[in-house]
């Protein structure tokens, strides 16, 4: 097989280069995809560049127990990852049921990626090669560092590391752990000694003369759900890169101790990185199976920065990429523009110049250089910071460089713009142009709610700003004579949401004309602080309790809000109505959301006249409420 430029997945193809062993496996639950979105192909091209030689373990059999063999004994050791999503996300959907498809690997590929995956590929590397050392990493063992609630199993789980049985777990992006960990290793010293690394976490039975934040213990955590609101807060707090302090957890004897997180990568850094000779497609091997989908949408697209300052509640990056902002050079980004256009297979579309939020290019102040970010604050949510920069100049600049570069026909956007961000520049070329240039008919953003109570639990910020920006898109729209539409991202049953803040999400979703085709249930993934108040019903940042949608059939009565226009919700839809006594909201008015039929109370005549009075003055004052609600534009 083919395979010229691809690092090997095989003995056969490491004898093809000459070699007689690795240095380094670097081990993956995904199909190898040679391509920067994808970790594995990151540190591995990285390690490549530092000298080292190296194989991809990818997608093992671990129904063979020889699976981490394949190029026998590496010199140094095992670089591990489950893969670029938690495996039990990308097993299972938030109703618990295994899913049928997996983007990473061919639909008919007959290996399957086990449950826990990390911790698996752990410890059968440890039985095959128990002296050599394991460092795991990627975001299966970021948001899992410490004791962590497990949706899955319902219940506090020890930090992966423990149960791994690894020797060190490097969280965050990687890159600069990556390349001291195996720069020590190369110069002989032992992986025991290698505590002192910014970025990563070792397990130790003595925590004598070491200094830092004490958590409470595993032990504690799984009874007490105080403490675990708590120390959730405190982990947050402690990822800056500027301020934050080593992390003391005890499980049972040992301690798993975190150091501070790595600096992030300077602008330099970044391009070379991303300069790395890269296939930019998946292997060969997998053509026999029908190819990788996940390759589909990263192709043709490029990343131009890390990090997101706006750390909401649910999102999986504030603990893992992290707050801080880092981009690469414009150089570095029109070059690799250039390179795609010499692809035998592009079409002359660039698919997406984004990253966590495609509109960040820098911190969002420069008090984050020496300071770090304000604790316990964001920089754009409930409300934005007054010290917030706002600038679009040079993103904008490498957007119409790219757009004039010879075999580039349209440049697009979809990663998330964060649209409270781009209202708050006063200076609306970039909006102008967004639309003009760079989306396809349809632009998603994610205001998630409407409801106040809701979108501050979440870490968003009020539907005022959605309001405003969406008025000003439609009127730039038309300005320039383009159809086009804004696709909402929607989220049910988010803790602190209920019914009625549901029916409040329906009225916001009918007065913008908007029918979602797809709304997502809240996904208590580890690691976030909205899976904290999921578990512990408690606000970490105040400690007040927070009512939480568990039951399916709450969550389906939720989620048929969003959608109250199918037919098939019909039912739920009238079940919440009736829950809320929102009876005005049922019959053939203009204002209503589900028309009158036999199955509804008052065509059945099942209320008397006293009811429907109590009812009537209960739906004036939500009337008016709803009413005032539209005059100052929030939930």
């Amino acid at each position: 097989m083919e395979n010229k430029g691809y690092l090997p997945i095989s003995h056969d193809e490491m004898i093809e280069r000459g070699w007689n062993y690795i240095d380094f496996a670097v081990v993956t639950g995904d199909c190898y995809v040679d391509h920067p979105s994808f970790g594995t192909a990151i540190i591995a091209r990285q390690l490549e560049s530092l000298g080292f030689k190296v194989g991809i373990i990818d997608r093992p059999d671990t129904n063979q127990s020889d699976a981490f063999e394949r190029f026998g004994r590496p010199r140094y050791g095992f670089f591990v990852g489950s893969g670029v999503i938690d495996s039990m996300v990308l097993n299972y959907t938030v109703a618990k049921k295994r899913r049928t498809d997996d983007l990473y690997a061919p639909k008919n590929y007959p290996i399957k990626r086990p449950d826990r995956a990390l911790t698996v590929f752990s410890k059968m590397i440890r039985k095959s090669y128990p002296d050599l050392p394991i460092i795991i990493g990627g975001i299966e063992a970021s948001l899992r560092r410490f004791a962590h609630y497990d949706y899955w199993a319902d219940k506090v789980m020890p930090s992966v590391l423990v149960d791994c049985e690894a020797d060190l777990l490097s969280f965050g992006m990687g890159e600069h752990q990556t390349e001291e960990i195996a720069m020590r290793l190369k110069h002989g010293e032992k992986i025991e000694n290698i505590t002192d690394v910014r970025g990563t976490c070792y397990i130790t039975k003595q925590v004598d003369g070491i200094s830092g934040v004490t958590l409470h213990s595993y032990e504690k955590l799984k009874t007490d759900k105080r403490a675990y609101a708590n120390d959730t807060r405190v982990q947050i707090e402690e990822q800056d890169p500027v301020t934050g302090k080593r992390i003391i957890q005890k499980h049972g004897n040992v301690y798993v101790v975190q150091n501070p997180p790595a600096l992030p990568l300077e602008t330099d850094e970044l391009d070379h990185i991303y300069e790395l000779p890269y296939m930019r497609n998946y292997h060969p091997y997998y053509e026999q199976f029908g190819g990788v989908d996940a390759i589909k949408e990263v192709k043709f697209s490029i990343t131009h920065n890390r990090g997101c300052f706006s750390a909401c509640n649910f999102c999986a990056l504030n603990f893992h990429q992290g707050r801080t902002v880092t981009s690469r050079s414009e150089r570095s980004v029109l070059e690799e523009a250039k390179k795609l256009t010499e692809d035998p297979d592009f079409k002359g579309y660039i698919h997406d110049v984004g990253g966590p939020t495609a509109n960040f290019r820098h911190r969002s102040c420069h008090k984050q250089l020496t300071s770090g970010f304000c604790r316990g604050k964001r920089c754009l949510a409930p409300q934005r910071c007054k010290n917030l920069e706002v600038d679009h100049s040079e993103y904008l600049s490498i957007l119409r460089k790219m757009r004039a570069i010879k075999g580039i026909k349209r440049v697009f956007i979809r990663s998330g713009i964060r649209f409270d961000y781009l209202m708050a520049d006063p200076d609306r070329t970039f909006f102008e142009e967004l639309c003009k240039y760079h989306i396809s008919g349809q632009l998603k953003v994610a205001p998630e709610h409407c409801s106040a109570t809701v979108l501050e639990l979440m870490g968003k910020p009020y539907i005022k700003s959605y309001k405003e920006f969406a008025k000003e898109f439609y009127k730039i729209n038309g300005k320039i004579k383009k159809e086009q539409y804004l696709v909402p991202y929607l989220m049910s049953s988010h803790p602190g949401s209920d019914l009625k803040t549901a029916v409040e999400l329906s009225l916001f979703l009918k007065e913008q004309n908007i029918r979602p085709r797809q709304v997502q249930d809240f996904y208590p993934t580890p690691g976030t602080v909205s899976t904290c108040m999921f578990y512990t019903e408690l606000n970490p940042y105040d400690m007040q309790p927070v009512k939480v949608p568990k039951s399916p059939h709450d969550k389906a009565l939720q989620r048929a809000m969003l959608q109250y226009f199918l037919p098939q919700n019909r039912e739920l839809v009238i079940e919440a109505l009736r829950k809320t006594k929102r009876y005005d909201l049922i019959g053939n008015g203009p204002n209503c959301l589900i028309r009158a039929g036999k199955d509804t109370p008052f065509i059945n005549n099942n209320t008397n006249k006293n009811d429907r009075r109590s009812h009537n003055k209960t739906n004036k004052r939500s009337s008016n409420k709803w009413q005032n609600t539209r005059k100052h534009g929030r939930g």
